[in-house]
């Protein structure tokens, strides 16, 4: 039997597998070249970009939990000008498509990221976090309003031509609200789910663990929450999904396949195994060898209900 055929398209973007890398857990790219190929992957997402440089939050912003970890890192990141200056070229050189992941704590900080890389070779396609508080409008969370998702994806949408990928918050009363705002605002597909917000409590100390208090559950425990949104979402718009969720194996992988996603990242295994997606990938690979299948595509919505 030949190899399978393991390519995806995603939003116009060619990827030769479906494994991306979750934006906040792979630095720019470039930190994780020791430990992977890093042309192996189907595409690199790069931690969320500001329009300044931000410090995030003050420490400890990172504790284990069972079956996953919390972080409150408070989106820090190089800014919109280094990461040009800095980050950009290396990535060029990389043959593996890049995604600007981008966020903004007003709606014109969205529009302006955006519209700084609209006209970047090297960038295939931007990621938008509406995970984020509006701050004019009294700290309101862009993504957990279907009428302010509305408005910051079609702000965003205005001013880029790259395929644009707004990724989901969890923490909603229905997914499906939000996934049909993003889509009519004019999405070109949906990465879910963002973190699950959290706490954790040192009981000795009779305080919170984290210096923010709170901060966003990922890893392995939140993997049925995720599959269950990625179902949900899938049968109600027409985007590609990109599932995103506790996945540690090419199992996990091709399970959020079977709900709906086109793609899937890989976002707490790479803190555990630095080369997880890589792994990831070919273990995905292998199972369709195993199970005699020629393409991936075919396992895209093929759950049987």
């Amino acid at each position: 039997m030949q190899r399978p055929d393991m390519s995806v398209v995603l939003a116009g973007i060619p990827m030769r597998n479906p494994v991306m890398t979750a934006s906040g857990t792979f630095g720019y790219g470039a930190e994780f070249a020791d430990y992977l190929d890093l042309e192996s992957i189907g595409a690199m997402v790069t931690k969320g970009l500001s329009l300044k440089p931000k410090a995030g939050n003050p420490t400890p912003r990172i504790v284990e939990t069972p079956g996953g970890m919390l972080n409150a890192i408070g989106l820090q990141n190089v800014g919109i000008d280094a990461f040009i200056e800095q980050k950009l070229p290396y990535l060029k050189n990389v043959n593996t498509p890049v995604i600007a992941n981008l966020y903004g704590n007003t709606l014109e900080e969205y529009g302006e990221v955006a519209s700084r890389l609209d006209g970047l070779a090297g960038v295939a396609g931007i990621e938008v976090n509406i995970s984020c508080p509006n701050v004019k409008q009294g700290g309101i969370v862009f993504g957990t309003d279907p009428g302010a998702a509305r408005e910051v994806v079609s702000l965003v949408k205005r001013n880029t031509s790259k395929p644009l990928i707004v990724k989901l918050s969890p923490n909603v009363t229905d997914v499906v609200l939000m996934a049909k705002a993003c889509a009519d605002a004019g999405a070109d597909a949906l990465s879910l789910i963002n973190t699950l917000t959290g706490m954790a409590i040192d009981l000795e100390r009779r305080r919170p663990v984290l210096a923010n208090v709170t901060g966003g559950l990922s890893g392995p425990a939140i993997k049925p929450v995720a599959l269950r949104m990625v179902w949900q979402v899938a049968k109600a718009v027409k985007l590609p999904l990109i599932g995103i969720g506790g996945i540690m194996n090419g199992r996990d992988a091709l399970e959020f396949m079977l709900a709906g996603a086109t793609a899937i990242q890989v976002g707490t295994a790479s803190f555990l195994d630095p080369s997880a997606a890589q792994r990831i990938a070919q273990e995905m690979e292998q199972y369709l060898v195993d199970h005699g299948i020629a393409s991936v595509r075919s396992l895209i919505g093929a759950l049987e209900v």
